[in-house]
């Protein structure tokens, strides 16, 4: 469902009726005489549209996680924040840029339109911006020939859809700025290979049972989940245009489950 289309579709409703109203129907009504009900409502809603959809659009939506590839950073359920001019200014519903700001950085939490379906949300982490070579070999990801620096920080349990007990090796793993936490599984491969798709530029990878090395080309980036072994990310679909960024997830502003998360900044 493309929400912010029905918003928009709304707005022009409700908008054509205060203008009607304003200029028309207005001088032929008697100055007592109470406006129709197909006036009065869309009239009463057009300022509240106007207001969430500029907002909505411009400045920050609201998204909920519903699985766990970026576990464990988010949680199933999160309710998180998306900044919609972090990385420029887009016109709403065709996500046209009008107005250049930032452009993502490794390591940011970004939510972008899903390449292979545009009307889905995917929300994941950059790993590779224009022009970088990424690896991936032996779970561990390196970034221009350079290793990225990861450290044990325990075991994570947590219960997949399905109620699957899974217990996955956790660590802490340095990337640009940002130290954020993944997720790994030793029995699972590196990369499921039959999984992979023939995306555009899929001759920038290059492919094997130990892993995989991509570059990224001009105008893409390259995305993969915090839960390395349970994502379906770039590994598989390939690289996302700069055209589907939708923004900079932030913050975690509600958890029916976890209220402690309530607030909680995202790295």
């Amino acid at each position: 469902m493309n929400f912010a289309l029905i918003m928009f579709l709304l707005l022009v409703a409700t908008g054509a009726v205060w203008l009607l109203d304003h200029f028309v129907l207005r001088r032929r009504r008697a100055a007592d005489a109470a406006e129709p009900w197909w006036v009065e409502y869309p009239k009463s809603f057009f300022p509240v549209i106007l207001i969430v959809f500029l907002l909505r659009s411009f400045l920050v939506e609201p998204f909920k996680i519903p699985s766990g590839s970026m576990l464990p950073t988010l949680l199933v359920g999160d309710f998180i924040l998306v900044n919609k001019f972090a990385y420029g200014i887009r016109l709403p519903i065709v996500n046209l840029k009008l107005i250049d700001i930032n452009l993502p950085q490794n390591g940011e939490v970004m939510v972008f339109r899903y390449p292979e379906n545009p009307s889905l949300d995917y929300i994941k982490r950059v790993v590779g911006v224009p022009g970088d070579q990424i690896s991936y070999r032996n779970k561990r990801l390196a970034v221009n020939g350079k290793e990225l620096v990861t450290r044990p920080d325990g075991q994570y349990n947590y219960v997949e859809t399905g109620l699957s007990f899974v217990a996955a090796q956790k660590f802490v793993e340095a990337l640009g700025s940002h130290n954020h936490a993944i997720l790994t599984l030793p029995e699972i491969p590196v990369v499921r290979l039959s999984d992979v798709r023939q995306f555009p530029f899929h001759g920038n990878c290059a492919y094997n049972e130990t892993g995989f090395a991509c570059t990224v080309p001009p105008g893409h980036y390259f995305m993969m989940g915090d839960n390395r072994d349970s994502s379906s990310d770039s590994r598989y679909w390939g690289f996302v245009p700069e055209k589907n960024i939708v923004g900079k997830a932030f913050m975690i502003w509600w958890n029916f489950d976890h209220f402690k998360r309530i607030g909680q900044s995202i790295n």
